[in-house]
């Protein structure tokens, strides 16, 4: 955590004149929506989310159709209801942008968000094939690079990818497609909705080699 710090405090001066990251303001009255969250309203209203996430929040790997490819879609099962709630509000306030899914969350209330946050959250874990873990992927996770100032992962990720807190999302069992193209927005700033900038500023010391061996090792936790 203390490589974290000196990272973000490397990185002031370019922050200083940024526009804030997202809206969600992570109040006790905001926290206890989340918490109250209903998850059978959100399995009805999750209903549409199927043809794209998955009948169990599984989620969908990048295909080719047609000569086009078709990106990978987020795996939601299992995921803290505090980090899929943000999501759904940064999309629908415009801190997040996505043809499909800002059209689908500003039509969704924030009671409704919660609810729908609850109900993936119930659900189990994605179970992923297994393949040889990248060694290079395991030293990052574990221990980091203090040459780049790169704080290992499970700092903030937690020691199994289960997630931390309110907005560190689990990163266990998710489809490595998703997580890679995740990784590259933050690396390229086409995605800004992290705190403080910090996916971008670790994003963009990363190679997309090591990018693709942390996507593996984390679809394969359970």
């Amino acid at each position: 955590m203390k490589r974290l710090l000196v990272l973000l405090a490397l990185s002031t001066p370019l922050l200083v004149n940024a526009q804030p990251a997202t809206q969600v303001a992570w109040t006790p009255a905001m926290l206890n929506v989340v918490k109250k969250g209903n998850a059978e309203k959100g399995k009805q209203l999750a209903e549409s989310c199927k043809s794209c996430h998955g009948d169990q929040g599984q989620g969908l790997k990048a295909e080719t159709q047609d000569g086009e490819t078709i990106p990978a879609v987020p795996a939601l099962a299992g995921q803290l209801a505090t980090y899929t709630f943000k999501q759904l509000r940064d999309y629908a306030n415009g801190d997040r942008s996505n043809d499909t899914m800002t059209g689908i969350a500003k039509n969704l209330s924030e009671q409704d968000a919660a609810d729908v946050a609850a109900w993936f959250g119930s659900l189990p874990r994605t179970m992923n094939a297994t393949s040889p873990i990248q060694a290079r992927a395991e030293k990052m996770v574990g221990l980091g690079d203090g040459k780049r100032i790169l704080p290992p992962c499970f700092t903030c990720h937690g020691s199994n990818g289960q997630g931390e807190k309110m907005d560190i999302p689990a990163l266990a069992g998710q489809q490595a497609d998703y997580f890679a193209s995740t990784l590259l927005a933050y690396k390229k700033a086409e995605r800004h909705n992290d705190i403080y900038s910090r996916m971008r500023l670790i994003a963009q010391q990363l190679s997309e080699e090591e990018i693709k061996e942390l996507a593996v090792y984390y679809q394969q936790l359970k």
